[in-house]
């Protein structure tokens, strides 16, 4: 009796898990071409354009044209939405 509960216990959650759905995160680099006036979508500068939602932490100051970002999205609803972005140092110019 254990061992078939514990065999319909795994079959429940093998099911679970084959249909829940998959979300990856993306990573991704580059320099910031444009941001709207909004704050909420910047293009880098190969063309991705990446939506950042309320709830991500940055400083929307630094968010501007020239700067480089990392940032981590996941595709919801064919959009890039970022879950975490980072504003990286630039380096100097050299001489």
């Amino acid at each position: 009796m254990k061992r078939l509960f514990t065999l319909a216990v795994l079959a429940a959650v093998g099911t679970v898990l084959a249909f829940a759905p998959v979300v990856l995160a993306v990573d991704v680099q580059g320099k910031i071409k444009s941001m709207d006036a909004s704050g909420r979508m910047l293009t880098l500068d190969d063309g991705t354009r990446l939506t950042i939602p309320a709830t991500v932490k940055v400083e929307r100051k630094d968010l501007k044209p020239g700067a480089d970002v990392k940032a981590s999205y996941e595709d919801k609803d064919g959009q890039m939405v970022v879950t975490s972005i980072e504003v990286r140092p630039t380096a100097p110019e050299k001489k």
